[in-house]
């Protein structure tokens, strides 16, 4: 009998990696955030990553959008920190702007 209702198993999505930290390094923030009114530069870590790499403003209602877009992923965290500081660097890289592109209105 087909009811339409998928019933595999659902996959649970990676959680993040206990002293990891590399989405509060890697990437750039352009929008202002906590301690950072100016934004974060890519590879510079964020002021709020505390020192055991966990996000201090994590489930805050200022936590900025994209922190709170960015879930991980299997091929993104990859086995260890280092593959996720690499992956998130080569992405930071790829879609940074050209030199001298002017920012979209």
């Amino acid at each position: 009998m087909d009811t339409g209702v998928d019933l595999k198993p659902a996959v649970a999505a990676p959680s993040c990696r206990p002293g990891c930290g590399a989405c509060c390094i890697a990437p750039s923030i352009t929008r202002a955030l906590p301690g950072m009114p100016g934004g974060k530069p890519a590879g510079v870590r964020c002021v709020q990553l505390m020192d055991d790499m966990r996000c201090a403003v994590f489930g805050k209602p200022e936590r900025p959008d994209f922190c709170g877009g960015l879930r991980p992923a299997a091929d993104m965290c990859g086995d260890n920190r280092e593959h996720a500081i690499a992956w998130l660097t080569q992405l930071e890289q790829a879609t940074a702007p050209s030199p001298g592109a002017k920012p979209m209105a």
